[in-house]
């Protein structure tokens, strides 16, 4: 009897060992895919580089001649009032396009290099028209012409059309005035007749300006963290090509500058420093690399808690909103509003220069670095913007004027107050400072923006003052940017000027409020190029609250108590983005679980009455009886697959998706 036993024992043993060996495989598959094997792919987001390359695809030269050229009207569809003609020559021939306008003024003409294959930019349509374009070149003895018509659509219904426009024409050119928007709106190009020749069609903010290699620099679309930081800065053409992007670990806002080097300096943040604070940071980017190679810390140069304006804040305690590198005296110079200070810091060591402003409130060992006012008719700045150095030497401030005074007990009202655009002369062996020029008191009240705002220099005597934060609560002007005004009756308005020898020679107005402005002719040297633009830089790596080594039990599929809180994941291609909509109080964390790993990431869900563009542009806001939030927990650092669970007040529900990162 024990003889036949045996082969069942074994065979007992056998399948104890197969069902002990399934079971740990089993645990294994479940550890490596974080307890959900049935789990997807979060939903993937075409970034704005990869679209633009598949669109390349379709730019078709093949068949395409002088009398039957491929002509694409917002090629890459975000910049709809340009468009690319197509064609191919048997000879190397030298096109010039001329966009018609209503005049000489509006009129656009641009000679491109020969070529036999030809993809022409076209610049400056208006919107709703059947535009004429001619495209000529000389072949051979033979001068060849076609008269293309190109059609656009009608302008969005939220684009701001000027309410009044001035100009005396004999003393223009036939440039555009290039607007970015303080909040949600449009980046946008007006003609001296005030009609619209471009804009974008993608969220573009703070400054846009020409590099030495003919592209534009604008700001991406996407946020690093609210309310209106940036990941970086597109370099892209008037047909909204983009050929670099460079992302930065503290993000982008305000302003930028490019070096003689070829580098730029950029306004940014640390996000990581023990204080919290924003907008303290400068930091100098390769453009070849996309490396920051240097950074200015102004919590190393400044004390934080001095000189403080009526929007100063412990977080928000500089504010700076304008970068300048002054290459004869080897000092980059910053704007910080919320000290009613413009602050020089020598570019090799980062040691503080020299300080224009009011020094009341300042302690004594820093007062050596402010300047004596000589001369007549002298008044400091406040609250300002858009600090430069002229080619002359002068300093060139927009000033905002904002209460003009330090001590709370003698602020002037808004109805009382003027914006005005000044330049200073200092000199620094003698610490002196005099005001040489203004613009902008003589239009009292009515010219007065309490935030953002622009000056531009031209040429000498040559200047633009733009006054683009006009708020108007009741009829009457106010102190306060925008976003933080009560009222529901709010009238925003811009008003630019171009003077020429103190002479208004142009002025546009716009219904709604503008960041900065500055004039330029839609063609540059720049060539146009096909191909995927280079990706530089890193958003960094987001550092997680808690890495834990454990099972993941108590999980529980989404239900109608986590629907409420509308989650939703997508991944772009340098971060996973997490949006919901949460109560202040909660606690709510993000956990990436890859084998038994857990990489925690808290969501902050707070409303911070942040003081500085103050409009709802990407902010938190209110939403039903939440507030929409949105956690960014970039690639950096991270590989593999890794399954998301959301933490909600310490009920942990498995989302069914996974993230991978190469």
């Amino acid at each position: 009897m024990s003889r036949q036993l045996k082969p069942r024992k074994r065979i007992f043993a056998i399948i104890v060992q197969v069902i002990l060996l399934i079971l740990v495989l089993c645990l294994i598959v479940w550890v490596i895919f974080g307890g959900n094997m049935n789990s997807q792919a979060v939903k993937s987001v075409e970034s704005l580089v990869d679209k633009q390359a598949n669109i390349e695809k379709n730019f078709q030269l093949d068949g395409h001649d002088i009398d039957n050229p491929n002509i694409i009207l917002n090629p890459y569809g975000n910049s709809p009032l340009t468009a690319l003609v197509i064609f191919k020559t048997t000879n190397q021939v030298a096109p010039t396009a001329v966009v018609h306008g209503e005049d000489s003024l509006t009129t656009f003409s641009h000679t491109f290099s020969k070529s036999t294959d030809h993809y022409l930019p076209i610049y400056g349509l208006y919107a709703n028209s059947d535009n004429l374009v001619t495209i000529s070149y000389q072949d051979g003895g033979q001068v060849v012409t076609k008269d293309l018509t190109i059609s656009t659509d009608p302008l969005p219904d939220d684009l701001a059309i000027p309410t009044d426009v001035i100009a005396n024409k004999g003393q223009l050119t036939n440039d555009l005035y290039f607007f970015t928007p303080s909040s949600q709106g449009y980046a946008v190009a007006y003609d001296v007749n005030g009609d619209v020749r471009w804009y974008l069609n993608q969220q573009a903010t703070w400054e846009i300006n020409r590099l030495q290699n003919g592209h534009l620099l604008i700001s991406t679309e996407r946020l690093v963290n609210t309310p209106y930081y940036t990941t970086g800065l597109y370099e892209m053409d008037l047909l909204g090509k983009i050929y670099v992007e460079y992302s930065l670990p503290g993000g982008y806002h305000h302003d930028y500058f490019e070096m003689p080097s070829g580098n730029l300096l950029v306004a940014s943040n640390d996000f990581d420093n023990e204080h919290g604070t924003v907008e303290d940071v400068v930091v100098e980017l390769d453009r070849n690399t996309g490396d920051i190679v240097k950074t200015f810390d102004l919590k190393d140069i400044l004390p934080t808690d001095q000189g403080q304006s009526e929007n100063w804040s412990s977080y928000d305690w500089f504010h700076n909103n304008s970068v300048w590198y002054d290459q004869q005296n080897n000092i980059i110079i910053l704007s910080g509003r919320h000290q009613d200070a413009v602050i020089a810091i020598n570019y090799s060591s980062g040691e503080l220069e020299w300080i224009i402003g009011d020094p009341t409130n300042w302690d004594e060992e820093y007062q050596k670095y402010f300047f004596i006012p000589i001369g007549d008719n002298f008044e400091w700045q406040w609250s300002q913007h858009a600090a430069m150095v002229t080619p002359e030497g002068y300093i060139f401030i927009l000033d905002n004027g904002n209460n003009k005074s330090k001590v709370k007990d003698n602020y002037i009202p808004a109805d009382q107050s003027y914006t005005r655009g000044v330049m200073y002369q200092i000199d620094t062996d003698n610490m002196t400072i005099q005001q040489v020029w203004q613009y902008g008191k003589e239009r009292g009240s009515e010219f007065y923006s309490p935030y953002i705002s622009d000056v531009d220099y031209i040429d000498n005597n040559h200047y633009i003052v733009h006054s683009g934060g006009i708020v108007r609560v009741d009829g009457k002007p106010s102190n306060q940017p925008a976003g933080l005004s009560d009222s529901d009756n709010i009238e925003l308005l811009s008003d630019t000027v171009e003077l020429i020898n103190n002479q208004v020679v142009f002025e546009i107005k716009l219904p709604t409020n503008t960041y900065r402005v500055e004039k330029m002719n839609p063609y540059s040297d720049a060539k146009f190029k096909l191909g995927k633009a280079k990706q530089l830089g890193s958003l960094g790596e987001t550092k997680p609250t808690e890495i834990s080594q454990s099972l993941i039990f108590t999980s529980h599929q989404p239900d109608d108590n986590y629907s409420q809180y509308d989650i939703k994941l997508s991944q772009e291609d340098d971060r996973l983005v997490v949006q919901g909509q949460f109560k202040r109080g909660q606690e709510i964390n993000i956990i990436l679980r890859r084998g038994l790993s857990n990489r925690i990431y808290n969501l902050r869900v707070s409303k911070r009455p942040y003081t500085a563009m103050c409009v709802d542009l990407w902010s938190e806001d209110e939403v039903r009886d939440g507030i929409a939030v949105t956690k960014y927990i970039n690639s950096s650092g991270l590989k593999g697959r890794y399954c998301i669970y959301i933490e909600i007040d310490g009920q942990i529900y498995n989302t069914g998706q996974y993230v991978k990162f190469d």
